[in-house]
């Protein structure tokens, strides 16, 4: 290893170095696995599915390295929340942002699990027999009798949101039901269809639906909640709760731009984990129009806050902007840990693009590193294309803001 390099980055066993050409810097370049397969292991808590988002044991790996307890850890795009997550299970403080607010809906509610015997006591209080008109034409998902359950729970939750009723335990139910809408196994509300972090649009349903000759059955949703609450909370001590108690307590949980977070006061967070946008890879609005029903949310006003472009020059626009908004927000010696892809077949290196942003914004940067990893089959459904031999990349920029 380079002497140049931080100690952290020093003791990285097996890497290979390299120097790239970004801009105006050339900076180390470090090919490893940076976690082993054991390490691989997330909390249950971290099964919430969102499209594009990076493994636990990423921001894991940055938060252990680079943080003590106490100190704050920042996610810009969180997301589902898994750097926050992450952060809270090893008793650091949080803060959380991101301009979807479904973000907020599957994010905070982990951080005030509630007992699985107050989940079955709070679901059965509610009316499943009440419904309302969807408004809308899902019977191409759901057994009649399952969207009506879908449209009472609904219905209860926006009633006891507007009333300012909404507790600990409603949110969690919220997230949960969020999560089952649609999937491809029987643990999903919907029959079969594709995986749960992306929602088809109803006619491309029909068509799944008459390529498999299938009918939507009947889904138990209260069952369901109670099944997947069970295994997300699975494993989870009392001490966990607590310490993301206390993260959840005294975090922030932002839903504005990221370039634009006037509430975090400045010099305060000690590290940042994100992963943005990938230019227009993925269309976060519209694969989630079925959680946004549910949570009666606008899925327009979410597409046109959300950073999706096919201009690599727009893009850069809005990570610069990024950046110099992490760097007033960042503590003297604090980092950032931008985790970007290639795109476009692997011909556009986004991490290349990122360093001179972050020196513009006023960091020093670091390095790159490339974790290679065992290939994931759904960054295909993406259409990333980083798939070398079997192995699949994450590529990091890591950033110092120096004293």
């Amino acid at each position: 290893m380079s002497d140049a390099l931080p100690l952290w980055i020093s003791e990285i066993p097996g890497a290979n170095i390299d120097s790239i050409a970004a801009g105006d810097y050339r900076i180390p370049r470090i090919s490893t696995e940076l976690w082993s397969s054991r390490q691989r292991m997330g909390s249950s808590l971290q099964e919430i599915s969102y499209r594009a988002c990076f493994k636990p044991h990423l921001p894991r790996f940055f938060i252990s390295a680079l943080t003590r307890q106490g100190d704050y850890v920042y996610d810009p795009f969180s997301g589902r929340g898994t750097t926050v997550i992450e952060a809270g299970l090893l008793g650091r403080r949080i803060m959380a942002n991101d301009v979807n607010p479904l973000s907020l809906i599957l994010t905070r509610p982990r951080f005030f699990p509630p007992s699985m015997t107050d989940i079955e006591d709070r679901l059965l209080t509610i009316d499943f027999t009440f419904s309302r008109e969807t408004g809308i034409d899902l019977s191409m998902f759901y057994h009649p009798d399952t969207e009506a359950e879908i449209t009472s729970l609904r219905s209860y939750l926006k009633g006891r949101k507007n009333k300012g009723e909404e507790d600990d335990i409603d949110a969690w139910i919220r997230m949960v039901a969020t999560n089952r809408l649609t999937g491809h196994s029987c643990g999903f509300f919907s029959v079969y269809t594709l995986p749960p972090n992306q929602a088809v649009p109803p006619e491309r349903q029909i068509a799944i639906n008459r390529k498999r000759d299938q009918r939507p059955e009947y889904r138990d949703v209260r069952s369901l909640i109670l099944k997947k609450s069970g295994s997300l909370l699975r494993g989870i001590t009392r001490e966990e709760k607590e310490t993301l108690r206390e993260a959840g307590e005294c975090g922030l949980f932002l839903t504005c731009h990221a370039g634009q977070t006037p509430r975090i006061p400045d010099c305060s967070i000690a590290l940042t984990v994100t992963s943005p946008p990938f230019l227009d890879t993925v269309q976060y609005a519209q694969d989630n129009w079925l959680r946004c029903w549910f949570n009666d949310i606008d899925a327009s006003v979410v597409e046109r806050g959300l950073t999706v472009t096919r201009s690599l020059e727009r893009w850069c626009e809005v990570m610069g902007a990024t950046l110099r908004e992490l760097h007033r927000v960042t503590n003297d010696g604090g980092h950032v840990a931008f985790e970007v892809g290639e795109v476009r077949r692997g011909s556009l290196h986004l991490d290349e693009h990122i360093i001179p942003l972050g020196g513009n914004a006023g960091f020093t940067p670091v390095c790159i590193l490339l974790n290679q990893q065992r290939f994931t089959k759904t960054s295909h459904i993406w259409g990333i294309s980083n798939n070398d031999g079997g192995t699949n990349t994450n590529r990091i920029a890591i950033f110092r803001k120096d004293e």
